[in-house]
């Protein structure tokens, strides 16, 4: 009975074991899958989806490849969130950082009157002493603020390129803000006027970096305009705006809707400004011309809150009084209406009074015509004299009597009027005044037109008829880079940049063909162009080379002094290389002591140098880049190599 005592409670004893070690088993195993489960849940939530959960009893242990350690300890904390700390088990690995992209280059530059900041970040590439000493110069003693960090990343191709651009647009614009990376440059400014606007822009459009994509927005504050004119035209020749103002945008959109109506299809130069007498001007604008179209003919002119509307000749009484009288019954309150039905002209022996003066495009005056005494036609010469120079005009005048009142005055716009064009007439009678012509200024038919009501009174007869053309204007007209180059062959044929002999200093003969070049090259504005040095092949290789640089940058500075902007110029001296033409014999030696001024092409790609080559190849070129020779005497160069105190 004893031993079978014994057995049941050892058989009882190992049951209770196994019992527990299966329960322990079994919970161990439940939290386990719960723990693993909560983490893998928790960071899939979180964005973690890289990560990996396995469970090793109550251990969690996690897996997977981080972008970044900050990411992988973000990881690890998020899983500490859910089980103890020191269950977790880091098995993580971080992406090689050589394997990451490198960071955007990007800078912003602002520059107003309180000086030039900078915020961004530069490739370590960059030269940063030359980029802070740019700077301060352009600030031009205005305080600099530096916020540029540094990225110790591979430089994109086109950084330094964009870079450059954007600090020589910077140079141009006094208030601008410049935002840069490798292949946008965006450039937001003010600018003075709108020909200062149209300036800036054709000079910043010209040099715009390959592979770099240019954005320019500059902004003209709106001029005031006093008195502020709009003057419409519907006549033989068709419907024309001599003036056109408008002080909002939805106002030159009502102007231009009722034109069109009256048969106007040309483009319209309606200017914005400030200076609207009424917040109704385009109402009031819109309903003149609309009576105009209901005459049939005739012109309407709108100075401050003053219409005044004329009728064409032959217009009936009754239709003229219909439109007048519906006309000054719409207009708002403000504006008041002046009606003008003209009487046919009568027939008369007598003829006529005129004063003719015309404009040729070389600018030489010609003034004929009737004045009434001495004195207002030594009054006529003087003011002509000032608006076109002494040595243009030609008098051809004579005093007469019984000349209409206000024929001096008459006169004198008339003579204002022609300065505003670059070529062309006006004509004055006693009962209307005609300006015709060309011009390069997109604006001179409304200045005219406000300066001869401003002169004569609203009610005054004028017919203007001006041609707006290109050429004659001084921004579109500008040349092209090649053009300047072809300028410059024009003012050196026949002359040369000379220098004193062995020496870079330039002669007392060169300077009038250096102030010409001067002056294309201020025409031509911001271009990249190379001033090239080179010498005959008399002395030492070393001696010419250095010879040839001092005398190219003796040029550049020469330039600068004239004020020439040269923060695109480069100067290089070449020594003895490529002469063109044959060091044996003395011509030949001075026609290769030479200036060459090219343009700094960019440089080609592989294959396009592929092309080019072959090109060479089949068809050699044999013209040479633009170039002034120096007349320094043959033996400069020898001289300098034997006399070691002079340089070459």
């Amino acid at each position: 009975m004893r031993l079978s005592a014994l057995f049941t409670r050892l058989i009882v004893f190992l049951a209770a074991g196994f019992l527990s070690v299966t329960a322990a088993r079994t919970t161990v195993a439940v939290v386990e899958e719960r723990s693993v489960m909560a983490v893998q849940e928790t960071l899939v939530d979180q964005g973690y989806e890289w990560a990996s959960v396995l469970g090793d009893g109550l251990q969690v242990i996690l897996e997977g490849e981080a972008p970044t350690e900050a990411v992988r300890f973000r990881a690890i904390s998020a899983a500490g969130g859910m089980v103890d700390a020191s269950r977790v088990i880091d098995n993580l690995t971080v992406t090689d950082s050589a394997q990451i992209a490198p960071p955007k280059f990007a800078v912003e530059i602002l520059r107003n009157n309180a000086g030039v900041s900078l915020i961004g970040l530069i490739p370590a590439t960059t030269n940063r002493e030359a980029l802070t000493e740019q700077i301060t110069d352009i600030a031009d003693g205005l305080p600099v603020t530096d916020f540029l960090e540094v990225g110790d990343y591979p430089a994109p191709d086109t950084w330094q390129a964009a870079l450059g651009y954007s600090l020589r647009a910077l140079e141009m614009l006094s208030k601008s803000k410049i935002s840069v990376n490798a292949d946008r440059v965006n450039v937001i400014a003010l600018s003075d006027s709108p020909e200062e606007k149209r300036r800036l822009e054709t000079a910043l459009a010209r040099n715009t970096p390959d592979g770099v994509r240019l954005a320019v927005q500059i902004n003209a504050p709106r001029p005031v305009i006093s008195p502020f004119t709009t003057r419409f035209t519907l006549d033989e020749e068709g419907a024309r705006f001599d003036a056109c103002t408008a002080d909002t945008s939805e106002a030159v959109s009502e102007i231009l809707e009722a034109a069109s109506e009256a048969g106007f299809n040309q483009r319209a130069n309606c200017t914005l400004a400030l200076g609207a007498p009424s917040r109704t001007w385009g109402s009031a604008v819109a309903l003149a011309i609309g009576a105009v179209d209901s005459l049939g003919g005739g012109t309407v002119t709108i100075s401050d809150t003053d219409v005044t509307l004329t009728a064409p000749l032959g217009t009936g009484q009754a239709s003229f009084d219909n439109v007048a009288g519906r006309l000054e019954n719409t207009l708002p309150d403000a504006f008041a209406l002046r009606a003008i039905l003209p009487e046919l002209p009568q027939e008369t022996s007598a003829e006529a009074p005129r004063f003719t003066a015309t404009l040729s495009p070389e600018g030489e005056v010609q003034l004929r015509g009737r004045v009434p005494d001495e004195i207002t036609n030594m009054v006529v010469a003087n003011f002509a004299e000032a608006k076109f120079g002494r040595r243009n005009i030609t008098m051809g005048t004579r005093v007469a009597e019984d000349l209409p009142a206000g024929w001096s005055v008459r006169v004198l716009a008339g003579i204002e009027a022609l300065s505003e064009l670059s070529n062309g007439s006006v004509l004055v009678e006693p009962d209307q005044l005609q300006v015709r012509g060309n011009t390069g200024n997109e604006e001179a038919s409304a200045a005219i037109t406000g300066l001869l009501i401003a002169k004569l009174g609203q009610g005054a007869d004028f017919e203007i008829n001006v041609t707006y053309v290109e050429e004659l204007d001084p921004v579109a007209g500008l040349p092209t880079p090649e053009e300047c180059i072809a300028q410059i062959d024009v003012i050196k044929e026949g002359r040369k940049i000379t220098f004193d002999p062995g020496s870079a200093d330039l002669t007392a003969d060169t300077q009038p063909v250096v102030d010409d070049i001067a002056e294309v090259l201020k025409i031509c504005g911001d271009l990249p162009i190379r001033i090239a040095g080179y010498t005959d092949s008399q002395g030492r290789e070393v001696m010419n080379q250095q010879l040839s640089q001092d005398r190219a940058n003796a040029v550049l500075m020469a330039l600068s002094a004239r004020r020439v902007p040269i923060s695109t110029f480069e100067a290089i001296g070449y020594g003895e290389e490529d002469p063109i033409a044959d060091n044996d014999t003395e011509e030949g030696r001075e026609a290769n002591r030479r200036i060459e001024f090219s343009l700094i092409l960019p440089e080609p790609t592989p294959e396009e140098q592929s092309t080019l080559d072959a090109l060479a190849e089949e068809a050699p070129l044999d013209a040479a880049p633009a170039e002034a020779e120096d007349t320094a005497p043959a033996g400069d160069a020898q001289e300098a190599d034997s006399e070691e105190t002079e340089s070459q």
